[in-house]
């Protein structure tokens, strides 16, 4: 069964969620695991794109955009408004809603930050999770 991870940052606003992405997608990287980040549009995909080169002095985390010449499986894989094909190991979920396809993953990590309609949301993605009987963690960050 899919184990779920909320992670709530304590930052309410700005680059948190998509930098805490970047250094989860590192750790999980460097644990030998493949990770895919549904965003929650066009706009974040681009600024996760370019934050996971630079997020960091000396940071180097190889990915590609879902789909863009992929001739094999990348360990990092970028998505909006996609289902990716052969991918389950960790899903991290930057999206409002919970994506239909997240139960092939072995883990998803839900990041929780923003204004008080994203914890909304966050809070509503938890219940649906919860209610469906899913093993649920949270972690204060």
């Amino acid at each position: 069964m899919t184990h779920i991870d909320f992670y709530i940052l304590d930052a309410p606003q700005g680059n948190a969620a998509p930098l805490f992405a970047c250094k989860l997608t590192e750790k999980a990287l460097r644990q030998g695991h493949q990770v895919f980040i549904n965003t929650t549009s066009g706009t974040q995909l681009q600024q996760l794109d370019d934050m996971l080169w630079t997020f960091r002095a000396g940071s180097f985390v190889p990915h590609v955009i879902y789909g863009e010449g992929m001739s094999a499986r990348p360990p990092v894989m970028l998505g909006h408004a996609v289902e990716p094909a052969d991918c389950h190991d960790v899903l991290v979920n930057m999206a409002a809603d919970v994506p239909p396809w997240f139960s092939r993953f072995d883990r998803v990590a839900e990041l929780v930050s923003g204004d008080d309609s994203q914890r909304a949301a966050a809070r509503q993605r938890y219940r649906f999770y919860q209610d469906r009987g899913y093993t649920l963690k949270s972690h204060n960050i």
